[in-house]
């Protein structure tokens, strides 16, 4: 059955978000959820965030009401959530508060989930991918009937529940690697049990580097071009493959090795900044591209799995953020700064140990993963099922 396609602009009110002035601190701390990028695509509504806004705040912020549909248009475009109470956005998010005479919310937001390939055919070729409120509030939804809407909406309301289940299986088990972490180490801020201090540039095997400024494409060459958006909660997520074709006087600089560590070096949110993964291609031709960094360690000295999970901790990631910083339009570390990182560096053999521990849980992680993209790829099936009235 094909239904009529409608504008977001004609089925409900759309906004963009904004961020009180940083200098106003007193602007935060209160109680309503300040939603960033890093709070959507988790399947669940959104009732919690990193940072709240106060009475104050939320008067400049403009709060929005339970039920809006949050998409991000800035940077990792197409991510995607629902209110489940009232909350407000960063400058990353165009939102639509839908008119329930013409469409259910949680349909809504199921409908919009599928204008993620739409939009990123649309953002400019720039660095930083940009989609306008005028350009998003264009983008059309197929409208069935509301008591249809409902149906849907039910149907992939049970199907998610399944996935939930699966994500938060799998949240567990990076709680038990954070849990390992301090139980061996301490934290790294307090750094308990007085591990030396280090610079990170006495642990590298080679000096830390940005990555090809050259723009990938689905075809652009023979090396798999990684990017800031093949890191996805501290994992790296292959989904989405470009490729570039390195000169050859470039292949050292710029391709990555086992055992090589991968970070987020700039980008326009802060919560992303930082994260990590450690990169194993084997005989694959792997390369980095310029918003990432090439941490190579020295693995007699540390490994770059304890370094990553350093990180990962609260006190880790406070450590870090004090040698970052902020411009207009992105939050950035440089190979300096992140060079004279200092951390507590505790002895190879209980890194070891640590690494060993990870491993195995690892293991049961990579099970979890398998059948969460089981039910991934089978839930994207009911979903344009449904769009198309096949259901």
């Amino acid at each position: 059955m094909k239904w009529p396609l409608k504008r977001l602009a004609e089925l409900g009110v759309v906004s963009t978000g904004s961020t009180p002035s940083t200098t106003e601190t007193r602007f935060y701390g209160g109680d309503l959820p300040f939603v960033t990028p890093a709070e959507l695509d988790t399947g669940l509504p959104v009732t919690t965030a990193t940072r709240t806004l106060t009475e104050e705040g939320a008067a400049e912020a403009r709060p929005l009401p339970e039920g809006t549909v949050m998409v991000c248009c800035i940077g990792s475009l197409g991510k995607i959530g629902i209110a489940g109470r009232s909350v407000a956005t960063n400058q990353q998010i165009n939102s639509v508060v839908f008119d329930r005479n013409q469409v259910w919310p949680k349909y809504g937001y199921y409908a919009c989930r599928l204008l993620k390939p739409k939009m990123e055919c649309m953002a400019p070729a720039t660095t930083l991918p940009i989609i306008s409120k005028s350009k998003f509030a264009e983008l059309e939804i197929p409208l069935p009937p509301l008591a249809e809407q409902r149906r849907i909406a039910e149907v992939l309301d049970r199907a998610e529940a399944l996935r939930a289940k699966r994500r938060a299986a799998l949240a567990e088990f990076d709680s038990l690697t954070q849990s390992l972490f301090l139980d061996l180490f301490g934290d790294p801020a307090a750094n308990p049990k007085q591990w030396p201090q280090v610079r990170l540039s006495d642990l590298f095997a080679a000096s830390p580097i940005f990555g090809t400024m050259i723009p990938p494409s689905v075809d652009g060459g023979s090396w798999l071009s990684l990017r800031v958006g093949n890191i996805q909660d501290w994992q790296l997520d292959l989904s989405d493959q470009k490729f570039v074709e390195l000169p050859l006087n470039t292949v050292e600089r710029h391709a990555v090795k086992d055992g090589d560590m991968l970070m987020a070096r700039a980008i326009a949110s802060q919560d992303h900044l930082g994260k990590a993964v450690i990169v194993h291609p084997g005989e694959q031709k792997w390369a980095f591209d310029s918003h990432l960094m090439r941490l190579r360690f020295n693995q007699s000295k540390a490994l770059p799995e304890v370094i990553r999970h350093l990180l990962m901790t609260p006190g880790g990631r406070s450590l870090f953020l004090k040698a970052a910083r902020r411009t207009a339009v992105q939050f950035n570390i440089n190979t300096k700064e992140m060079a004279a990182l200092n951390v507590p560096l505790p002895p190879i053999a209980l890194q070891q140990e640590f690494a060993r521990r990870v491993g195995a849980v690892e293991k049961l992680k990579q099970a979890q993963r398998a059948a969460l993209a089981e039910q991934d790829a089978l839930f994207a099936t009911l979903q344009h099922r449904a769009f198309r009235g096949e259901l």
